[in-house]
């Protein structure tokens, strides 16, 4: 378990944060950027599952919020080797197969679609879609770290699958896809 004594350290007033391996990197590098946009779309679920209260899809979006660390310790641990160790914290493919099941069940249920729809319906299902749009941008910056810098293929894997969990539920929670909100082309033209 992670024990923060104290919060403020003052060894990034100079611009750089630590790695798990000990080293720095400047706080705006292609890796830092990964990691914080995966913290962004964790706090987004975190909404999200603020709006579902009593929901059994909250506990999952808690489960996903908690591989999102798991996802951002990852990221932070640079390197080629992508086997977890008892210091090194990697996403592993059960964890996206574990995500590729939750897609499945959820989206069994829904109505096949007819046309893209829209971000909204019900409130739960506006914050996922947030969420949703949030993972899709740390996917975005994570397959950019991966251009330049070896990264976990379980961990781009995860991010892949996570913006299409969230695209199903949000459908489920618009009444499993009979309130979602048509896109009508050209409709305002």
């Amino acid at each position: 378990m992670v024990r923060l004594n104290k919060i403020y350290t003052r060894t990034g007033d100079d611009g750089t944060t630590g790695l798990v391996d000990g080293s720095r990197l400047p706080k705006h590098a292609a890796r830092m950027d990964a990691i914080g946009a995966v913290d962004e779309a964790n706090s987004a679920i975190g909404l999200a599952v603020c709006a579902m209260e009593g929901s059994p899809h909250a506990a999952t979006l808690t489960r996903i919020q908690n591989d999102l660390f798991d996802l951002g310790a990852d990221l932070a641990t640079p390197g080629e080797d992508f086997t977890p160790g008892e210091m090194t914290l990697r996403v592993v493919n059960a964890q996206v197969a574990w995500l590729e099941t939750a897609i499945d069940a959820v989206n069994a249920h829904l109505q096949p679609l007819r046309s893209f729809i829209l971000p909204g319906g019900s409130e739960a299902a506006a914050r996922v879609h947030v969420a949703r749009a949030s993972a899709r941008a740390a996917e975005r910056r994570a397959t950019a770290l991966a251009a330049t810098e070896p990264v976990n293929p379980a961990a781009l894997a995860y991010i892949n699958r996570l913006s299409d969990y969230l695209f199903v539920l949000a459908r489920a929670l618009n009444d499993d896809g009979a309130d979602d909100v048509l896109w009508v082309p050209g409709q305002n033209r």
